[in-house]
Formats: structure tokens, sequence, C-alpha cells
């Protein structure tokens, strides 16, 4: 299994960044695909994540500003950043996972990662 993560890059505060991220080696339309974020000297943290249904959760922090989606007949799944803030600025991490009934997800596989960096 392999993820792709692109679309990194730096940006001014309220600006805007897509980053995509291309499966292979998976059935994707089954799994739940998430992004998680980690600045520098803090824990890796949740971002968004879509599971098969199209379903989508954010963390409160993102929540407005960024977009989950996914393109099952490309085995991508996209964030779309909106009114980047200076604390947004980290490596982001796509991760794909199979839906556990009554648990949470598991995220079995794991991108390379893409930095972001919002100047202020």
């Amino acid at each position: 299994v392999q993820l792709q993560a692109s679309g990194g890059g730096e940006v001014q505060a309220g600006g805007s960044l897509r980053l995509s991220c291309q499966a292979s080696g998976l059935i994707f339309r089954l799994n739940v695909m998430g992004w998680y974020r980690q600045a520098p000297g803090k824990q890796r943290e949740f971002v968004a994540s879509i599971n098969a249904d199209g379903i989508t959760n954010y963390a409160n922090s993102v929540k407005g500003r960024f977009t989950i989606s996914r393109d099952n007949a490309k085995n991508t799944v996209y964030l779309q950043m909106n009114r980047l803030k200076a604390e947004d600025t980290a490596v982001y991490y796509c991760a794909a996972g199979a839906p556990r009934i009554g648990a949470p997800v598991s995220y079995d596989y794991w991108g390379q990662g893409t930095q972001v960096t919002v100047s202020s």
C-alpha cells in the first residue's frame, strides 16, 4: 500500500491550499481516509476524515475552513484548506484505515507527509 501526499507549500495567512493524497494497493472506496498534522514540537493531531459513505468529521480547529473530499475513481482524497492561519503550519499526513463496527477507525497506512507553512 502506498499513499502519496502532495500539494503542500508556503502561503500567507488568509490564503488557501489544496492537498491531495493518491492511494494504491488497497480497495480505496472501502477505506476511511484521514488527514493528520504534526507541528514542530507537538504531537500528531487529527484534522479531518471521510468514510466510504462520504460522511466527514473535522477537528474543531479547522471546522468551517477545511473541507475533506474523495474521488474514488482516482483513488484520491483531498483537503481543501481555506483561511489558513499561522497555527496551521505543520507536516500534513494522509492515512487510510478499514472501518470497524462500534470502534474508532484504525489507520493502518500512512503517507510520507507534505509540509504546509503559513506565514503571518
